[in-house]
């Protein structure tokens, strides 16, 4: 379905620190093992209502697939991080695609050695952007940090070591984030020796470089298919699963893109997975990205994007939904 993306802009943040959420000291919920408080309980989007064109195939900056993209709320632009022309899968290297919200292409940042890309956020900070993405990739492709990098159009930067960034989970060995803009927080998919975790901190922990305890911090629930994003809005965590279309790429029937919400509170799922036929018709059509953005007129959105187009000419396709229940 295709509805114009509505955004309507004014200067100011569209931040609501702490809207329609407290912080109880309540021990933890089921499956949140070392949390000391939990997320108070929010809203969620309804999976099963309709999504939205914000923009279909649009040009970055490589021919090569976006992995994921991030939100500068204040600032009104869009980042998405495509796969480095010619790097290997396990070297990690990264362009950071600068977008408008219509898809134009405006600018790009190399980041050579970072990681996969999974997730990142896209922190204001005044009238630029701080980057929180994982760093230090592995032989496998993944960062074991998380480093702030401030974007610099047009320039390459190399990765920081492990060390000289942040690793806000001790023991963990590999990192991504997603912010959620609305209710100030920054949610961390980790790994360790056990499997993925999820951990949730206020924004400032990451403001402040002070981190201490999260909020919330449970174990990944199994999730049929191939992650491909995830993100969070108040207590309700959103993980994207699936995989490009077969063959040369031509729309084949529904796809197997899902969505799935997890209680943050209890580390269990509350809704799917549920099938989402956003850009059936779209070649390629590979699912790649989640993020969280709230209009100046108060309507929050879970984004999700695809990489579609053909090989040696990847594009950029987002949607959105906006039910909340």
């Amino acid at each position: 379905m295709h509805r114009s993306s509505g955004f309507t802009f004014s200067r100011r943040g569209l931040i609501r620190t702490g809207a329609g959420v407290s912080l109880a000291a309540l021990g933890l919920g089921a499956g949140a093992q070392s949390a000391s408080a939990a997320v108070g309980a929010t809203k969620r989007f309804d999976l099963t209502q309709p999504s939205y064109d914000l923009f279909r195939s649009k040009n970055t900056h490589g021919p090569r697939v976006q992995q994921s993209f991030a939100f500068d709320w204040v600032n009104k632009f869009l980042y998405v991080a495509t796969k480095r022309s010619g790097s290997a899968e396990s070297a990690g290297d990264l362009c950071i695609n600068k977008m408008d919200f219509d898809g134009n292409y405006l600018s790009y940042m190399h980041l050579n050695g970072f990681g996969h890309g999974v997730a990142f956020a896209a922190l204001p900070s005044g009238s630029g952007t701080e980057l929180w993405i994982e760093c230090a990739a592995n032989g496998n492709g993944y960062g074991t940090a998380l480093a702030p990098i401030r974007y610099a159009a047009n320039t390459t930067m190399g990765s920081p070591a492990a060390s000289a960034a942040y690793r806000p989970i001790s023991g963990a060995t590999e990192y991504t984030c997603s912010v959620d803009p609305v209710h100030d927080r920054m949610i961390v998919r980790y790994h360790t020796s056990a499997g993925k975790r999820i951990a949730v901190f206020p924004l400032s922990a990451f403001r402040t470089r002070d981190f201490g305890a999260p909020l919330v911090d449970f174990k990944q629930p199994s999730i049929p298919g191939t992650p491909q994003g995830y993100t969070l809005y108040g207590s309700y965590m959103y993980f994207l699963t699936g995989d490009a279309y077969p063959g040369d790429g031509s729309p084949s029937g529904d796809g197997n893109s899902y969505v799935t919400s997890i209680d943050v509170n209890t580390g269990t799922v509350k809704q799917g997975p549920v099938l989402t036929k956003a850009g059936s018709t779209l070649h390629h059509r590979e699912p790649e990205g989640l993020a969280i953005y709230r209009t100046d007129a108060g309507e929050a959105r879970l984004f999700i994007g695809f990489a579609t187009g053909v090989e040696g000419d990847r594009r950029s396709s987002i949607f959105y939904k906006n039910a909340l229940i």
